[in-house]
């Protein structure tokens, strides 16, 4: 079953419940784990977006609250926020995992900001709305020369606020002994929490996110992350059964226009990439134009969406650019 894209910018205002206007709706084009079969019964079927479809804008060019290229996004749905993850300013910040969180409104207008010391490189972050309030899980507690977490941490948003890793606000969580490169999402529909980390090589592990709060690491699925040929990783998204992969790189003399930013989607119940490699044209007329992350949104109407971020602008002068799928299959 489809469903039916909206046709006007306009349109799509109302549906996400918005007073701000949308940007142009132009079309853009380690040890081993034991396998998924053995751990747990698997994810109920749902529908999976169609990355052969074009994509929309919600924003381009939108300032951060530092000027670094934005790493990872993620929806406050219930809250009408947008949370965007970068690393902070400043020639160390890579090796110590110092980051900047902004919250957004839907318009890409800054609304606050808080800064993370000793978190990871930002990859991925999971926004869970509780009440009026936000909590963020974050990677954390890194280590490598470019810094990637091995913890996750589940913290309130506080504006102006800044957190280190050792700070009494945050609850750690380690569902994998062992495990690096640890990072989250979550499915905001149906309140599950993917974690992407390393043992021997990539795996992806999803859990009720109820369970791992209670710290009740029972994944329900937990499988191989199929190689996408070495090409760079940029991002990941969770909805139902399906997980959501971006790759490539900023455009480049040996990366022209249209660029080698590219969609994929793998089967949790199966392991396997069930759609993809699929160039994504999304954004195709940006400077720089690099792929840095995925996130799932409903809107007040009930359309599903699959969120692209990609950095553009000069260097020092970075800007946050958003886009959407929004065509489900079965």
């Amino acid at each position: 079953m489809l469903i039916p894209r909206k046709k006007t910018a306009l349109a799509a205002a109302l549906a996400l419940g918005l007073g701000g206007a949308l940007g142009g709706f132009a079309a853009s084009g380690a040890a081993a784990v034991a396998p998924a079969s053995a751990r747990a019964a698997g994810l109920p079927d749902s529908q999976r977006f169609d990355l052969t479809e074009p994509s929309y804008d919600l924003f381009r060019h939108k300032k951060l609250v530092n000027t670094t290229v934005q790493q990872s996004f993620g929806f406050d749905i219930p809250n009408k926020r947008l949370f965007v993850a970068q690393l902070k300013n400043g020639s160390s910040s890579d090796a110590n995992g110092d980051l900047a969180i902004s919250r957004l409104d839907f318009s890409g207008n800054l609304k606050g900001h808080m800064y993370l010391k000793g978190f990871g490189h930002g990859v991925s972050i999971g926004v869970e709305p509780s009440g009026t309030a936000t909590y963020l899980w974050v990677e954390v507690d890194p280590e490598g020369s470019s810094a990637r977490g091995t913890r996750l941490a589940r913290f309130k948003f506080v504006d102006g606020q800044t957190l280190t890793n050792t700070s009494s606000a945050l609850t750690k969580y380690r569902p994998v002994a062992g495990s690096t490169g640890v990072s989250a999402t979550i499915d905001p529909v149906n309140k599950r929490l993917a974690m992407r980390y390393k043992t021997s090589g990539w795996r992806i592990a999803v859990y009720d996110l109820a369970d791992i709060k209670a710290k009740r690491y029972d994944p329900l699925v937990d499988v191989a992350q199929p190689s996408q040929g070495g090409e760079t990783f940029q991002g990941y998204a969770l909805y139902g059964r399906y997980f959501y992969t971006l790759y490539g790189t900023a455009y480049s003399d040996d990366n022209p226009v249209p660029g080698n930013s590219r969609l994929s989607t793998i089967d949790l119940n199966t392991g396997q990439r069930v759609a993809g490699p699929t160039l994504t044209k999304a954004g195709g007329t940006l400077t720089h134009r690099e792929p840095e992350g995925l996130a799932i949104y409903r809107t007040d109407g009930g359309q599903m969406r699959l969120f692209l971020g990609f950095a553009s602008g000069a260097r020092g002068e970075r800007r946050s650019n958003l886009f959407y799928k929004n065509v489900l299959i079965d």
